[in-house]
């Protein structure tokens, strides 16, 4: 039954540095003589999701329901990032879709991975925003500590500066924070997309200042109040749309609920990615807004560097970071200018995001079957390919890490 799909398909691909298993025991060996990862289709039902959806997705859903399987899964991601299929006419496309179908790949309609996220609602809207979050965060605060440090940082470590460890390299990120941010006792800070409170923690701990944390997800907001208790920490389970209105009751009789809250310092972690084009200027202009006369704004986040290359992928879009955007930080820049800030400072670190990743993706590896039982095979699919597809990110030139300070000065707030 596939004698016809094998032939098509060593004509389409007459260079192949890779293997290709099917479920009936055939097989395409790699061309030249070259040695590669194996793809193994281990149902004719993987080829249905790539017809119906010919495209990243298509691929995408079909490994991501156990359709497709790797043998060496770094060697398949080195492979994916320097080799293209030669193009392919009509009559091309016609036969391997003819030989799959023979095959028996449109025999039933192959069922969508039950973790496939499909966004509804205004595109960056406060429900759709908190929905997206959702998806990402809300499976468990023990699967995101299988790879964490015990900061539970998730953004970029520092290594360029010395350190040895994941510990030490997000202790040095985050003490840069505070250092660019000049944090002094009494100080009153917001930390913006606080995450489990790494940020929040270390500044009131190490710099004796108050600090407000905001996140969508209520599971971080409780372990991020158990680790910062008798902290002057307060996190909060709010957008940051909501913030200068009338707030919940914090947790901290040192941060009251007010109107018009003022901070003398910000941080926005990992934040800027997730605001979209169409709200950036927004953004900025409501962080400027919550800061006092000579305050500092520190934003830290990922931007893409290639002019025209999309923001996103549909894989992405659907498995891992649902409207996720991240901007040129020509544009980033253009919103903090926007809004009357003064640019002070910028600095960026791909390679220390590239090894931070890598670290993530090792102890990821050592705890699969602890993060099979907290989040399940597909989930576990989807990071063993996330982690090392953001990481080639930093390292072929598609995106950066930028932290950039500006200042609310006299005269521009």
């Amino acid at each position: 039954m596939t004698e016809e799909l094998r032939a098509a398909l060593a004509e389409a691909l007459p260079d192949r540095p890779f293997t290709l298993q099917l479920w009936d025991g055939t097989s395409l060996s790699p061309t030249g003589g070259a040695e590669g990862p194996t793809f193994s289709l281990t149902s004719p039902v993987a080829l249905g999701h790539i017809l119906r959806a010919p495209s990243q997705l298509g691929v995408g859903r079909a490994y991501v329901s156990g359709g497709i399987e790797v043998d060496d899964m770094d060697a398949a991601m080195a492979l994916i990032a320097r080799w293209s299929p030669p193009p392919m006419d009509n009559a091309t496309k016609l036969k391997i879709a003819r030989g799959a179908v023979k095959a028996g790949a449109l025999r039933r309609v192959p069922k969508v991975p039950a973790m496939e996220f499909r966004a509804k609602g205004a595109r960056h809207s406060i429900l759709r925003d908190k929905r997206s979050v959702t998806h990402h965060y809300d499976l468990s605060n023990e699967y995101f500590s299988l790879f964490l440090d015990e900061s539970m940082t998730y953004s970029c470590a520092i290594w360029s500066r010395g350190a040895k460890t994941l510990e030490e390299a997000q202790f040095t990120k985050l003490e840069l924070v505070c250092t660019k941010l000049g944090l002094k006792p009494g100080m009153r800070v917001l930390d913006v997309g606080c995450g489990w409170g790494a940020f929040a923690i270390h500044a009131a701990r190490e710099h004796g200042v108050h600090v407000t944390g905001i996140t969508l997800s209520e599971p971080q907001a409780r372990l991020a109040r158990e680790r910062a208790a008798g902290l002057p920490v307060d996190i909060r389970v709010m957008d940051y749309r909501e913030l200068g209105g009338r707030t919940q009751q914090p947790t901290s009789s040192a941060l009251s609920a007010t109107t018009g809250e003022q901070f003398d310092a910000i941080a926005s972690i990992g934040m800027v990615e997730h605001v979209g084009a169409v709200n950036v200027d927004a953004y900025m202009a409501k962080l400027a807004s919550l800061l006092k006369p000579g305050g500092t704004l520190l934003n830290h986040g990922i931007a893409r560097l290639r002019v025209g290359d999309a923001e996103a992928g549909p894989f992405s879009e659907r498995y891992v970071w649902p409207d996720a955007a991240p901007l040129h930080v020509s544009r980033i820049q253009t919103a903090v200018e926007r809004a009357g800030l003064h640019t002070r400072h910028v600095e960026d670190f791909p390679d220390d995001y590239a090894r931070t990743l890598l670290e993530w993706q090792h102890r990821f590896e050592a705890n699969l079957d602890r993060a099979r039982q907290l989040g399940g095979d597909e989930r576990v699919r989807v990071w063993r390919i996330y982690l090392r597809v953001s990481r080639q990110g930093f390292e072929s030139g598609f995106l950066s890490v930028y932290q950039v300070r500006a200042e609310k000065t006299s005269h521009n707030g």
